[in-house]
């Protein structure tokens, strides 16, 4: 069998919704909830620098209140990000290995472009199922 040459940014969401590190944590969870999102970069700039899930929301607001911790507080430094060409097969084996939700996609200049999540992979497989990928 032929292997698949695609290039994560086929099924990258394109300009992801961003906060910055001064956010309070309230907030970056309303931005979750209200954009039906579940991961979020944490940018300066449009460089990222961060990432926060809606798990480490929940486990945050067990122990403290949200409005008093920023974002930098809680963020994920250094998140996993990939370029646009990386291949799709070598994004998904890293964030399976890494046990992480999502890949920040950035440009040349480590300007953020989109974001591939768990969600992009399961849509990709299911037109590479469907054959809808051309090879």
């Amino acid at each position: 069998m032929e292997r698949l040459k695609i290039p994560v940014d086929e099924f990258t969401s394109p300009t992801p919704i961003t906060v910055g590190p001064e956010h309070s944590a309230a907030d970056v969870a309303e931005v979750l909830k209200e954009n039906g999102i579940r991961h979020i970069p944490v940018v300066e700039g449009e460089i990222p620098v961060g990432i926060i899930s809606e798990r480490d929301l929940r486990v945050l607001s067990s122990v403290k209140e949200l409005n008093l911790v920023t974002a930098s507080e809680i963020m994920v430094p250094d998140p996993f990000t990939v370029t646009p060409e990386t291949p799709l097969d070598q994004v998904v084996y890293e964030m399976s290995d890494r046990k992480i939700g999502s890949a920040i996609v950035q440009d040349a200049d480590g300007k953020i472009v989109g974001i591939f999540t768990n969600t992009d992979a399961l849509n990709a497989l299911i037109e590479i199922l469907r054959g809808v990928v051309p090879n």
